[in-house]
């Protein structure tokens, strides 16, 4: 599946600015032969808003929700977006994939929060394994610093996840992660990453773009520079199940000995 990633931090404050830049690379997207297009973690409103957040936070399945589900009907390719989630009291850092057809296929709600800024502003979502079929591939979804943890990656590896979606907000002096870690996320647990990153300036923040699709064998299929970009790669099943034939790392496992890491 050609997967588009939309290396971008949009127009932070703005939900209809930001619904125009993915409209438009939607549409960049589809026309390469993408059916997937993923935008980057907090895409929807912007990451560094402050208490904007809480103001912009909508339901998975709000008035943006279907703004997208448009936006992927009118292109004829599924999206997977970051956005802040309003559930009761509770404001999420989450992820939703639409399919092509304006279907929600699988909302992501981020587990593991990163420093003060987003402790202060999310509720941490309880449920690692978020999954949909898409296009042939399983596809889980996760966000920015949850895939530092090897045993969250891990767990989509035994769950059977071919495709894992990573919207995030990468930022200086971290982007090892993205040039070393999601390689080798890949690589330890036999499937593809798509790691997509905001880039510049945005409050105190500075992202670091290298967004990347990085594949089984650990190499990247394509990487982002530093700034605004849209680029593509496949996501291959037949070499994904190659790999995993090649590959005994899930298969010599010996989980009787990794009691004490829980």
């Amino acid at each position: 599946m050609r997967t588009a990633l939309l290396q971008s931090s949009g127009r932070p404050g703005s939900v209809a600015g930001n619904l125009r830049v993915l409209d438009e690379a939607a549409g960049r997207a589809a026309a390469a032969g993408a059916g997937l297009i993923v935008a980057p973690e907090m895409f929807l409103t912007g990451y560094a808003i402050g208490d904007e957040i809480g103001r912009l936070a909508e339901p998975a399945d709000g008035d943006s929700a279907d703004a997208v589900a448009e936006i992927a009907c009118r292109h004829g390719v599924a999206v997977a977006y970051g956005y802040p989630e309003r559930s009761g009291d509770a404001v999420f850092n989450s992820a939703q994939l639409i399919s092509a057809d304006g279907t929600r296929l699988a909302n992501y709600r981020k587990t593991h929060l990163f420093g003060c800024f987003e402790q202060d502003h999310f509720t941490p979502g309880e449920q690692t394994v978020v999954q949909a079929e898409l296009g042939g591939l399983r596809v889980g979804i996760m966000i920015c610093y949850d895939v530092e943890f090897p045993e969250n990656v891990r767990a989509h590896a035994l769950a059977g996840t071919d495709l894992l979606l990573v919207p995030t907000a990468q930022m200086h002096p971290f982007q090892f992660v993205a040039e070393s870690v999601v390689p080798v996320r890949a690589f330890e647990n036999q499937l593809y990453v798509a790691y997509v990153n905001r880039t510049g300036q945005e409050g105190e923040f500075e992202f670091v773009g290298l967004s990347t699709l990085a594949g089984p064998d650990g190499v990247a299929r394509v990487r982002a520079g530093r700034g605004e970009q849209l680029v593509l790669a496949d996501a291959d099943p037949a070499f994904l199940a190659a790999s995993r034939e090649a590959n005994p790392y899930l298969k010599d496992r010996r989980p009787g000995l990794y009691g004490s890491l829980v």
